[in-house]
């Protein structure tokens, strides 16, 4: 009897510690790839959006509204329009969050307006997303012409010193893959590179379902090019270093603007000995240093116990951190329709140095988070390791391509 008594108060206490919620659950979009040809990235992404999710839940949910998750699978724009289309009409969601790639969320974004929906974008770069006078779409990770300017600045800034050369001898090429993702970043690095009088020698797109880019890498091999600036999804990423290594392409420097460089499986996939010393300009990864970005090792813990895993690129905590800066202002809106949610996101005063990824928030007119900075890093001994700025580093910089 006294073991059943003991279990029953265990019981209770356990039900007692848990929240209670009283009213109706806010029901939330959350829209991303999660089949087809982006869906590493896109489920990698939304598991940071979970763990936000789980962890306002389990702190009483939504000033005492449990939040529930209505996922929508956007393989391309076609998709990503009607899933939109049934978050925003059947599912009757208060807000969608997403998406990864810019051309769904472009896509996406579009039917959330003429919904009235809310819509928080935590990883397309795209700079038109928050472009074109939208009053209900808000994007709290950088954008491409960010990731660009901060490519170029590198090499000045790092990959020179690094090289130990002035930046203005090297002879950089640009590679990208022709979809607006690739198209946008290599037109903000021409400019960015003629900017500061850098030599670029190439510019050259291709398809990311390029089966072969050896002619790519002729190219990069007849001009000479020394530092290559690449912008990719995962199997080009794949399929150029592959091929680089097939035809004796060693620059001094090869650097991504995030996209495949970021992921774990493209260098398994590689080969870490072939990935060894590939820079890349990205989202915040897990092996940043804490000072720069408070509470990165507690989103790392979390993620492990929850997927069994570490995370397997930054998308995950980018996501993380613009779904709690962006659940902050929901919860302090006076209401959750779209002009009650757009007052409180204006009112979002976030120092930067202050999240997980080190980034602040504070949103322009145009709804565009103007403090968030992508880092640089590198592929050392099979792990992304932060190497600059120096106050978020863990690492010095190397040179040099693959392993010796």
């Amino acid at each position: 009897m006294k073991v059943l008594i003991k279990a029953a108060l265990a019981a209770g206490l356990a039900l007692s510690a848990a929240p209670s919620f009283a009213q109706d659950a806010v029901r939330i979009g959350a829209l991303y790839p999660f089949s087809g040809g982006l869906a590493l990235l896109g489920d990698e992404s939304f598991r940071g959006l979970e763990l936000a999710i789980e962890e306002r839940n389990a702190a009483g949910g939504l000033n005492g509204r449990k939040i529930e998750m209505v996922r929508g699978d956007a393989v391309d724009p076609n998709q990503a329009v009607g899933e939109a289309r049934r978050l925003t009409s059947v599912d009757k969601v208060s807000v969608i969050f997403g998406t990864y790639s810019s051309s769904l969320s472009l896509a996406a974004t579009q039917v959330a307006k003429l919904a009235g929906v809310p819509y928080f974008e935590l990883g397309a770069i795209s700079d038109p997303i928050t472009e074109r006078g939208f009053k209900n779409v808000y994007r709290t990770n950088p954008t491409a012409r960010i990731f660009a300017n901060r490519m170029v600045d590198a090499v000045a800034e790092a990959v020179a010193p690094a090289l130990g050369t002035d930046a203005k001898s090297l002879k950089v090429a640009i590679i990208h893959e022709d979809s607006l993702y690739g198209q946008t970043v290599a037109g903000y690095q021409q400019a960015r590179a003629k900017e500061v009088g850098l030599n670029l020698v190439e510019t050259l797109p291709y398809s990311a379902k390029s089966v072969d880019l050896t002619p790519v890498i002729l190219r990069l091999k007849s001009a000479g090019a020394d530092v290559v600036l690449q912008t990719s999804y995962q199997n080009d990423t794949v399929l150029f270093f592959r091929q680089m290594k097939e035809q004796g392409f060693k620059p001094k420097a090869v650097m991504g603007a995030g996209g495949g460089y970021s992921l774990r499986d493209t260098m398994q996939a590689v080969g870490p000995e072939n990935m060894e010393g590939a820079l890349n300009v990205d989202f915040t990864q897990y092996r940043t240093n804490p000072k720069a970005a408070p509470g990165i090792e507690e989103f790392v813990k979390k993620y492990e116990a929850k997927y069994g895993t570490a995370p397997r690129s930054g998308h995950s905590l980018a996501n993380y951190m613009g779904a709690k800066v962006l659940l902050d202002a929901m919860a302090a809106a006076k209401d959750l329709t779209a002009p009650a949610i757009r007052e409180a996101v204006m009112a979002v005063d976030v120092t930067e140095g202050t999240t997980a990824t080190g980034w602040g928030a504070k949103f322009n007119e145009a709804g565009q988070n103007e403090r968030a900075t992508p880092f640089l890093m590198q592929w050392q001994g099979g792990e992304l390791v932060t190497v600059f700025p120096a106050d978020a580093a863990v690492a010095e910089i190397k040179t040099g391509i693959g392993a010796e």
